[in-house]
């Protein structure tokens, strides 16, 4: 049967390449994907309201119910025995392992990311765990993407654009957000595509966006459009630059917070003892904080028509409602647990994404600050300062300006506000970059020198690689050989340099003619003179598993051209700073080409 298949996809493949060109079948391809995608975001959209709805019906959640303290630990225990049993294999999270794939893996990603990151997603949401399904839905599409296009045998490149349609088509199928889906490819998966490839990524999201309509048609996520009523005043641009700092500062907190309790939970080892850990502070976060379950996407819409009775619903804060301060320390502290509660699921052994909690988060800022301004009689339209927090914590937390404006113009369905989003998301963004670099999804791969989808510089240099590049025609002269022995070796070599080595093959320096050339022609030393005399040990010298980075650093710094590379000692060949300068205009002509 498998043979079969075989021989109908490589007539399939033949029949292609003969009446449809490469251009015709990305294309072809790109609409398919969204089309798949989007009935991938409708599943996991149900799946996750089938579960949680499941889930309160057995367990009706009450004042004080203890159940918050246990179900996010069920949710997560199953998506771990799923990981542990049936995929048998850990499930990356969200977006940090499509930039993996695509700098590290060349664009292959495993065939159980187009299932698996649905279900555990689902059943660590579904029970109530503190992250989004965004991240695990894009991990879905861009394992479409990629497992579609290595079954076709498509190339490099078109892999990785396929990975991006993937990505984009998820996106504009949960948000229903076609432009915002396409920006969020281009700004943070970064494809380093050429103009031609943007044509793919709007039929990709144009496919997913009405395959997503089709099913659930008005069903969105957000209910903006119909309570944004009131535009914005030259006098309200201030308040727009605090609340544009203030998004930044939370921003980086939310990276550093995930990060450091990340860096906690991998030095547990057992799998057992994290999720007791980290499922065991997480109930008791939401037990204390019920606003904390779950997306939170129910808690922003109530949020848009300023209803902030979901901090005490549920909650033993109740009695402090009524107090304008007690009431602004439970707004901060939301804000901050949230991250916190996020960072937990994560570390108990959950699946989900953080784009989620960044968006909880904008939406508590934003009507925080509606809050304090209506506590002070100063007029404030609640929709308005919501939107633009969502936009500011965006910008910062996933380091997509962008991404953040033009998904808040998709959702309020018009242009209206792009003046003071652009301040909200410009400023959030200026000031993470005051304190931090990477954003939370590039932080750990930037630091390991794996990513190259944001700097084309570093893709280059992370494609290079030191054994592909290594010269192996350099003759070789023995330690203990005399200036006549080398003299017999320099007539039948190719180039000027010498490696001298011992019988194991350990490198003890090198003979370059130019060391030699006054005495060659001197015959009455070629006993008299060894060779340990006339060879030096090179300043600079590599092993094939230094970082390419730090290759051209020193080729750049030192002004040689040749440089050993050695293999706990053993000479293996030289690396030429003709050739590392020749590959590396090859690969960034490469990256270059439409």
């Amino acid at each position: 049967m498998k043979i079969n298949q075989n021989k109908l996809l490589i007539q399939f493949l033949r029949w292609r390449l003969q009446h449809v060109t490469d251009k015709q079948f990305v294309y072809i391809l790109s609409v398919v994907i969204g089309l798949i995608v989007g009935v991938a975001a409708v599943v996991l959209k149900t799946l996750v309201h089938a579960i949680r709805h499941l889930v309160h019906i057995w367990s009706p959640f009450e004042e004080g119910n203890f159940l918050y303290f246990f179900l996010p630990m069920v949710g997560i225990a199953a998506a771990v025995l799923f990981m542990k049993y049936i995929v048998k294999s850990n499930i990356r999270h969200g977006v940090p392992s499509v930039l993996y794939a695509i700098s590290m893996e060349q664009g292959k990603i495993k065939p159980h990311q187009t299932f698996s990151s649905i279900i555990t997603s689902a059943l660590t949401v579904g029970f109530g765990g503190s992250v989004g399904l965004e991240g695990p839905s894009i991990v879905t599409g861009a394992a479409i993407g990629s497992n579609v296009g290595r079954i076709l045998r498509l190339k490099y490149k078109q892999i990785i654009l396929l990975i991006g349609c993937g990505s984009a088509g998820v996106m504009a199928a949960i948000f229903n957000a076609p432009v915002a889906a396409l920006v969020f490819a281009l700004e943070v998966i970064v494809l380093n595509l050429a103009m031609s490839s943007i044509v793919p990524l709007l039929l990709a999201s144009s496919a997913a966006t009405l395959t997503s309509y089709f099913f659930v048609e008005q069903d969105v996520l957000f209910h903006a459009v119909e309570l944004f009523n009131k535009g914005y005043e030259i006098l309200d641009v201030p308040s727009f630059v605090v609340l544009g700092v203030f998004t930044g500062l939370v921003s980086v907190y939310f990276k550093r917070m995930y990060i450091a309790i990340e860096a906690k939970f991998e030095k547990i080892e057992s799998r057992k003892h994290r999720l007791y850990i980290g499922g065991g502070l997480l109930g008791l976060l939401l037990f204390f904080f019920p606003s904390l379950y779950g997306e939170g996407y129910e808690f922003i819409n109530m949020a848009f028509r300023g209803d902030y009775s979901f901090l005490f619903a549920n909650s033993i804060f109740v009695i402090f409602e009524k107090s304008f301060l007690l009431t602004c320390v439970l707004f901060c502290a939301v804000i901050l647990i949230k991250v916190i509660a996020s960072s937990l699921t994560f570390g108990a052994g959950g699946v989900g994404g953080i784009f989620a909690p960044s968006l909880f988060i904008g939406a508590i800022v934003g009507l925080f600050f509606w809050y304090v301004f209506e506590y002070f009689q100063i007029d404030a339209p609640v929709t308005l300062f919501v939107l633009l927090g969502m936009c500011g914590t965006i910008a910062g937390v996933l380091h997509a300006p962008l991404t953040g404006i033009f998904l808040i113009a998709d959702i309020t369905s018009g242009y209206g506000l792009f003046v003071p989003l652009m301040i909200v998301s410009a400023v959030s963004y200026a000031t993470v970059r005051i304190f931090e670099n990477n954003s939370v999804y590039t932080y750990l791969l930037a630091k390991r020198k794996q990513l190259i989808t944001h700097n084309k510089d570093q893709s280059v240099l992370t494609l290079l690689q030191i054994k592909k590049l290594i010269e192996t025609d350099f003759n070789t002269v023995h330690v203990n050989a005399t200036l006549g022995e080398l003299i017999e070796v320099i007539k039948y070599a190719k180039r000027n340099i010498f490696p001298v080595v011992d019988d194991d093959g350990v490198l003890h320096g090198i003979v370059k003619l130019d060391d030699i050339r006054h005495i060659m022609f001197s015959p009455e030393k070629y006993n008299k003179i060894d060779v340990r005399t006339v060879m030096h040990m090179p300043k600079y010298y590599f092993s094939p598993t230094d970082d390419m980075d730090d290759v051209v650093a020193v080729i750049q710094k030192s002004g040689h051209f040749n440089f050993p590379i050695l293999d706990n000692g053993k000479y293996i060949g030289f690396i030429s700073r003709a050739t590392v300068f020749s590959e590396y205009r090859k690969i960034s002509e490469f990256f270059s080409e439409e």
